[in-house]
């Protein structure tokens, strides 16, 4: 991907690269989807699900599973440390994104998104099974998570605003106003106000994607975006935010990786969180 001018084209791969990496021992596949009917419809060859609901989140708390819970899955998917990781999946790989973010919080950083994802590789008519594949399991271990440097809770949001320093919501422009409490299309998942957190710049998730297939828009395009339009910059100390973390997974992707920003945050409380908690600050 290096020919699109990303800051870390590594973290890419196309569908023709994945299509020659089937059978690679080294790599892993890994199907996330909103839709978690969609993988045994029929999915990649070779690629195992990970559902962002039952595998990733604690059942019981509002967090995500424990490193023991972490370990669990990862050896029931047959990767060790050394494995690299290739996430694709629905909607131009927001699940995805917030799946391969989350392996990021337990410091598996040999992951890549396929750039894409499930609707390109559809669309070029590229093979879907639907047998399951099942690999050794493996005793994989993690080191302690750490959530400091990608992620933000609440009250860090709050101390975020109180500096006057950025964040970008991720939200549709209803969102973003408080005409909507939800997407359009998409359940209320409990927000009581709606609104955006004060100073919050709105950048729709989906814009960074061409919607015709899924892929990133040129570096060029993301940065008319997000430096022309909403005046980022590479250093700046940027959060972003959703209603529970999924899409604004994808931003931090894009401004991460795709743009090179250093110091990009995602706060997965989001809008669920914040237009609930009391006493917070709310813009319309």
């Amino acid at each position: 991907m290096s020919h699109q001018g990303y800051a870390h084209p590594e973290a890419l791969v196309s569908t023709e690269w994945l299509a020659e990496h089937l059978n690679d021992p080294s790599i892993r596949i890994i199907e996330s989807n909103e839709d978690p009917l969609l993988y045994p419809s029929g999915h990649v060859p070779s690629a195992v699900q990970v559902d962002w609901t039952t595998d990733l989140n604690d059942q019981l708390r509002r967090d995500y599973i424990t490193r023991e819970g972490f370990e669990k899955l990862a050896s029931s998917i047959g990767i060790t440390p050394e494995t690299t990781l290739v996430f694709y999946g629905d909607k131009n790989n927001w699940w995805a994104a917030y799946a391969f973010w989350v392996f990021q919080l337990f410091g598996h950083k040999n992951a890549k998104l396929v750039n894409g994802g499930r609707l390109k590789w559809e669309k070029e008519g590229r093979p879907l099974v639907r047998d399951v594949p099942t690999y050794p399991a493996t005793a994989y271990h993690a080191p302690e998570r750490d959530d400091s440097k990608i992620r933000a809770f609440r009250d860090e949001v709050l101390a975020h605003v109180n500096a006057g320093k950025l964040l970008v919501d991720v939200r549709s422009p209803a969102e973003y106003t408080g005409e909507r409490l939800h997407m359009p299309d998409y359940p209320n998942e409990g927000a009581l106000r709606g609104g955006h957190i004060p100073g919050a710049k709105s950048v729709p998730w989906a814009r960074a994607a061409n919607p015709e297939d899924g892929t990133f828009k040129s570096v060029e395009d993301l940065r008319a975006i997000y430096e022309g339009e909403k005046g980022l910059k590479a250093n700046d100390e940027i959060i972003a935010y959703c209603r529970i973390g999924e899409r604004s997974s994808h931003t931090w992707f894009v401004l991460t990786y795709l743009l090179g920003y250093s110091n990009v945050r995602n706060y997965d409380g989001s809008w669920t969180e914040w237009g609930n908690s009391v006493g917070v600050p709310i813009e319309k």
